[in-house]
């Protein structure tokens, strides 16, 4: 019992004692000389803040906001750069794959190239068999569009093709 009453005479002191903080507290945020006094400490606190900013940037030192952006952008170039390592990593076991065969790892790089130039010759000697196929001759031209001479009637020769008639050139041209 005697527990009992430690506990209720601590918790009654602890709850007299918030009270009697609290309306502290807010007797002096309602008191003008107070509230006037805190607000010129923060406006005081701010412009010892700019202050201090623009001598640090004056002197070439950097703010603590410099320091926290350096910090993330190393942050992330790092990521980055743990990625590349994991992708170099990456290739040198595939390498390492490829050259446990005993082959070359380029060999077969190297057998698609020969087997595309392969193709290539072929078609280079396709291409110029048919450019000689087309140049051997001209095609004979069909009988149905063939030329007919007309004879001149007085002496029995090839009548002479017609002129073009001439036209004046203007002077504008």
């Amino acid at each position: 019992m005697a527990d009992e009453d430690g506990e209720g005479l601590r918790e009654r002191i602890a709850r007299q004692s918030e009270d009697a903080l609290g309306k502290l507290a807010q007797d002096l945020l309602e008191n003008p000389l107070v509230n006037t006094a805190i607000t010129r400490a923060f406006s005081a606190r701010e412009r010892a803040v700019h202050a201090q900013e623009a001598a640090m940037g004056a002197l070439n030192i950097p703010s603590a906001a410099d320091i926290e952006r350096l910090t993330r952008r190393v942050r992330s170039l790092s990521q980055r750069l743990e990625g590349i390592e994991d992708g170099v990593d990456r290739l040198d076991q595939r390498f390492a794959e490829l050259r446990g065969d005993g082959a070359n790892p380029l060999s077969a790089v190297e057998e698609r190239l020969a087997a595309i130039e392969a193709q290539m010759r072929k078609l280079a000697s396709d291409v110029a068999l048919l450019a000689r196929a087309s140049d051997a001759a001209p095609a004979p031209v069909p009988r149905e569009q063939e030329r007919l001479a007309v004879e001149n009637a007085d002496d029995g020769k090839p009548a002479p093709k017609p002129r073009k008639p001439r036209t004046k050139k203007s002077a504008s041209s």
